[in-house]
Order: structure tokens, then sequence, then C-alpha cells
């Protein structure tokens, strides 16, 4: 028997009830006859503890291991996803990809979309209009990226479209890599309303006739609203013709005034750095 596999199944006694337990990526899932676990061997052990301390399931703790492989996480990086529970987000957008893609690939874009998306790592007024917002995600697009996932491809905002003589601009426009489709997001600062389908139907339409090639899939389009109603959206989706999902997002909250002001200036930090 291997080293590693010794690791993974030899028990260790509970010296308080007489039982035996089972060592930590022990209980990740596989049996002793079965070895480790493809996923969870090829990760790092500290990252093993990490699935062990805050997950309580084995299907979760496969699941992360599975992603820690696919994306190349770090232990920070996985940490964070558990404490956003990703798991239990991911594919649960609504969406209209069962009548307008073509299966399998309905069910694997499905599983592109989560809801809701968690921008924590945004501070904005509740007042704060959608180019505040649109402004804050480019600016910090590496966490945004990760929050997007896999394969997400950022090629600009405010991206111009021509139709007809007249102008349009997508909020966010992105390629992905591994769907080889072109992904079109539009961002609102409020309620779900039924003519965001629409308005997002036809910028599909435009992208597919203007840029999509011959072997790249239907361009998806993604709404993100502060909150829904399910039934609005359904109806919404309903009778659309191009692949459109809907789900919140979150932001992180600014402190309030009292704690703001207690705290140092950016300037008096940086002095403080300085003498030290």
């Amino acid at each position: 028997m291997s080293p590693v596999e010794n690791i993974q199944t030899d028990p260790l006694p509970d010296v308080g009830t007489g039982a035996f337990v089972a060592q930590p990526v022990g209980q990740l899932g596989p049996t002793p006859l079965t070895g480790p676990h493809p996923h969870v061997a090829a990760i790092p052990w500290g990252h093993n503890i990490v699935l062990v301390e805050k997950l309580k399931t084995a299907e979760e703790r496969l699941w992360y291991a599975r992603k820690t492989t696919e994306h190349g996480w770090s232990r920070a990086v996985l940490v964070h996803q558990i404490e956003t529970d990703l798991h239990g987000r991911q594919g649960k957008a609504i969406t209209n990809f069962t009548r307008t893609l073509p299966s399998p690939d309905s069910d694997l874009v499905h599983q592109l979309l989560k809801d809701p998306y968690n921008f924590d790592f945004l501070t904005l007024a509740d007042d704060a209009d959608e180019r505040a917002l649109e402004r804050s995600l480019i600016e910090r697009i590496r966490d945004f990226l990760l929050e997007l996932g896999r394969g997400f491809s950022f090629i600009g905002s405010q991206y111009h479209l021509e139709v007809s003589g007249d102008d349009y601009f997508l909020d966010l426009f992105f390629w992905h890599i591994y769907q080889r489709c072109y992904v079109v997001i539009d961002l609102k600062v409020e309620d779900f309303k039924p003519e965001f389908a629409g308005k997002m139907n036809f910028y599909l339409s435009a992208v597919d006739d203007q840029y999509r090639g011959a072997h790249d899939g239907p361009t998806i389009g993604l709404l993100l609203c502060k909150t829904k109603k399910e039934v609005v959206v359904e109806y919404a989706l309903r009778d659309t013709t191009k692949p459109i999902g809907v789900a919140n997002y979150v932001v992180g909250k600014p402190l309030p005034p009292n704690l703001l002001n207690a705290l140092p200036t950016e300037a008096q930090l940086r002095a403080e750095l300085e003498k030290a």
C-alpha cells in the first residue's frame, strides 16, 4: 500500500469513546478499496484540511475539490468560495436555456451562471447608479472575473453597436473560451422589469448578426438586477428567442459615517508607514 493510501485510510482511535475516526482526507468520501479520489489526491494537503474543517458533507467537499483542480484555486480563494457558498449559488439563475439552446449545451451553459452574484469586494452607496456599479466592477476586474467563473474573457465595457445608423452600448461584453460564445451582461440597480428581457433579446440578435462566427455558439445574455420576482422573470423569458439568464447581485455596504470618521485616512496610513 502506498504512503498516500496509508494517510487516507488508517483510522485514529478516539480515546474518549474507543471508536475509530477516519483521518481528515478519508472523510472526503472514497473507501479504502477505491483509494483517494482523483481530485482530492490532486490538491495540496492544506486544501484538504480546509474542505474537512469548513464543509459538512462528502458531496460538497468533492465538489469544491473538483472545482479547485479545474480552476487552480489557491487556499485563500478556496476559503472565499466556500464562505460565499459557491456550491449553493452555482446554476441557480433563472434562464430560458432549455428552450433556446441545444442539449447538452443548455445544461452546461446553465451551470456557468449563479444566483446571487457576490460582489462583496465592492462598497457602493444605496443610491449608486448603473455606471457607478459598472466602473467599480471594471476597477476590480480581477475579482469580477473570479466571481464570474472559469472561461470568461473581458472584451470591453460600454461596447459600441451600430444598428441602422443608431448607436447602442453594451454594459459589459465577454467571450467565453470554453463555450466559444459571446456573453453580454446588462447591469440594473433596480428590480427586474419585463422590458429588460426585450432589450437584451435585441442586443443578442445584433451581436449574433455582427460578431458571431460560423462555429461560435449562440450569444448568451445575463441580466444582473438588484432584486427580482421569479414569476415575473419566468413570464418575461417565456417567449424570448435568445438565451437569457437573470440573477441578483449583492455588494458590500459602506461603513457608517461614525465608524468611517473614526478610521485613519489613506494619507494618514501612508504617513505612519513612512515613519515606520
